[in-house]
């Protein structure tokens, strides 16, 4: 089996990202800052995993940390100093060592077709794109839409105390969602499949805000309604707004930016054109919103 190192596997999806890898018999390296013991605790004496440390701004350690391996996998998170500067550093250093692979810290609606600086987060990953389509190296991304957790209060969308779901322009537009153990499942095929394209669309469930409704209608036995919020181009003007009287920090997720996804999604823009379930969930059962919905009114009960 290949030899996977994964940078960033310490966080949420690059600990089940490591776990589907060693499930599917992979040896694995896993990619940690010096001064980091996160590593260790997590991975030491786990057979098939190797920690490495390397710091981002240390080319010759990071040449040392991918020698060997056949597939780079990034699940870094982060802003522009993570998502570009410090994959970059990643891949060049991959480049140098004659890696055949990489697998960018993508895990996203798709940004392609995203106008430009609609998005902060996904234009981070479109820069990456095109650094890592201009190097020698065979990339592949995978694209999942949104992890399906933000619908449970991660995001406004379903509202359970006021028996609503939210909208922006159209209550029948498609909304991508995957679970993040299905994408790392997804990952994981990926890595190991030297035969995967450039991009990779995987979708768990796709819904619209009123099927949303009707499903939690269903679970609560309570009557929910969709709600329309506004348009997607007042939701977009109220996020630069809001984003021109915050201080820029490098959180990765503050409320504007979780405003410019809503946008992302409900416009359209972000949606995913080319789903291929059936080749890469391997005859999984994918995690549909109404499970992920359940669970959470269950917990709840």
């Amino acid at each position: 089996m290949p030899t996977v190192l994964v940078a960033g596997a310490t966080g949420d999806l690059g600990r089940r990202v490591v776990r589907e890898l060693l499930a599917r018999g992979a040896d694995v390296r896993v990619l940690t800052r010096p001064a980091s013991s996160t590593a260790d605790r997590l991975f030491g004496g786990t057979e098939g995993v190797v920690v490495t440390r390397a710091s981002y701004g240390d080319p010759a350690a990071l040449r040392d940390a991918v020698r060997g391996v056949d597939v780079v996998v990034s699940t870094v998170s982060g802003v522009r100093d993570v998502i570009v500067d410090a994959q970059t550093a990643l891949l060049e250093a991959a480049v140098a060592e004659g890696v055949p692979r990489f697998v960018p810290s993508d895990y996203s609606a798709d940004y392609r077709s995203l106008p430009p600086r609609s998005n902060r987060n996904l234009e981070f990953r479109r820069e990456f794109a095109g650094v890592l389509d201009a190097s020698p190296i065979r990339a592949s991304s995978v694209l999942n839409g949104a992890f399906a957790d933000m619908l449970t209060g991660q995001a406004p969308i379903v509202l359970a105390d006021r028996k609503l779901v939210l909208f922006w322009s159209d209550a029948d537009q498609v909304l991508d969602f995957t679970s993040k153990d299905d994408t790392a499942a997804v990952t994981a095929a990926v890595a190991l499949d030297a035969s995967a394209p450039r991009y990779v669309e995987v979708a768990g469930d796709r819904v619209t805000a009123r099927e949303l409704a009707r499903t939690m209608s269903s679970l609560t036995g309570e009557p929910f309604r969709v709600q329309w919020a506004g348009t997607t181009g007042l939701l977009s003007a109220m996020s630069k707004g809001m984003r021109r009287f915050s201080r820029e920090t490098d959180e990765a997720f503050p409320a504007w930016q979780g405003m410019q996804y809503l946008v992302s999604m409900y416009s359209g823009d972000g949606q995913l054109r080319r789903v291929d379930n059936d080749r890469w969930g391997e005859g999984r059962d994918w995690t549909s919103t109404r499970d992920v919905l359940a669970a959470h009114v269950a917990s709840r009960s």
